[in-house]
């Protein structure tokens, strides 16, 4: 686990979220697949979610309070009630939030033997803080793709034959 190259994914994010965001018309921004599934604003609002009760809290745990601590459970849904806001704004907070995230976590100055300190995920038992790390930034991509297919299907019959060559057209990803 390369903490250094991890942050320097993680600083990409607020960006390529303004950039898939940005402008949209509420057509693409709010449509969805139907039951069980984000648009690409809900997947925008739990990223944000992410940033203040995730993430980088479980790593304060495990750096605070020493290997084996159990984490709070992760509301993954919380950011459905919230109220909507200009994408602008939930981007703009997102980016605000991630910035105080890895300012924190450099503070941390965390070592080679960091990585190996561990917590109690809820759901999966025994996680070291590296695998915390590479999952937040997995967990990124992972929603910056999710965002890119939910928005490419809004023209999922309008490409005619060339869906065939666009297997996202027809992968529905339900919501995590």
């Amino acid at each position: 686990m390369d903490l250094s190259e991890a942050t320097t994914m993680l600083a990409r994010t607020p960006n390529a979220l303004t950039a898939l965001l940005a402008g949209l018309p509420e057509q693409w921004l709010h449509r969805d697949d139907g039951p069980g599934t984000w648009s690409a604003y809900a997947i925008a609002g739990h990223l944000l979610l992410g940033e203040s009760t995730n993430w980088l809290p479980r790593i304060r745990l495990i750096v605070e309070h020493g290997t084996g601590r159990p984490f709070e459970p992760f509301e993954r849904e919380a950011m459905l009630g919230w109220e909507r806001e200009a994408p602008e704004a939930l981007t703009d907070r997102f980016a605000a939030a991630r910035q105080a995230s890895l300012a924190e976590l450099a503070a941390f100055d965390l070592g080679p033997d960091d990585v190996t300190r561990t917590g109690q995920h809820p759901e999966l038992g025994e996680v070291a803080l590296g695998q915390v790390v590479a999952a937040w930034v997995a967990h990124d991509l992972t929603h910056l793709g999710q965002i890119g297919e939910v928005l490419a299907r809004r023209y999922r019959d309008e490409v005619g034959p060339y869906r065939r060559y666009m297997p996202a057209l027809d992968r529905v990803a339900e919501a995590e």
